[in-house]
């Protein structure tokens, strides 16, 4: 079984910066990509961004573009997501996912493993 451990949430004023990390542990971690995930009260789940552990294809979802950054340190099994210029309605928890094999990637259902969450506060 495959455990992700989502860090580096918190609050923070409109326009600054946070960087989330999520480190996978477990069996022998070789997915075929990470992510994240978000989802604000009363919303429904929104992608955020994914990279793939191989060949380092990276997606964002339309909102994000330009301001999120994902990346992935391979030794460590961890991705993190750098966010700038954040806005209040980047709140959210936001949700590291890892993925065995290919799909689409906005698609919540092609991850296999989910974290508990993290949550980010923007205020404005």
């Amino acid at each position: 079984q495959v455990q992700l451990m989502e860090s580096g949430g918190g609050l923070v004023q409109a326009g600054g910066s946070l960087r989330l990390s999520c480190a996978a542990s477990g069996r022998t971690f070789s997915p075929y990509a990470m992510g994240w995930f978000r989802q604000a009260p009363g919303k429904e789940r929104e992608f955020v961004a994914t990279i793939t552990w191989s060949r380092g294809l990276i997606y964002y979802g339309d909102s994000v573009k330009g301001r999120f950054t994902v990346s992935r340190d391979s030794a460590k099994n961890t991705v993190y997501l750098q966010m700038i210029s954040l806005k209040p309605e980047d709140t959210a928890v936001y949700y590291c996912v890892a993925s065995d094999r290919w799909g689409l990637p906005q698609r919540p259902n092609v991850y296999d493993y989910w974290g508990q969450g993290t949550q980010v506060t923007v205020s404005s």
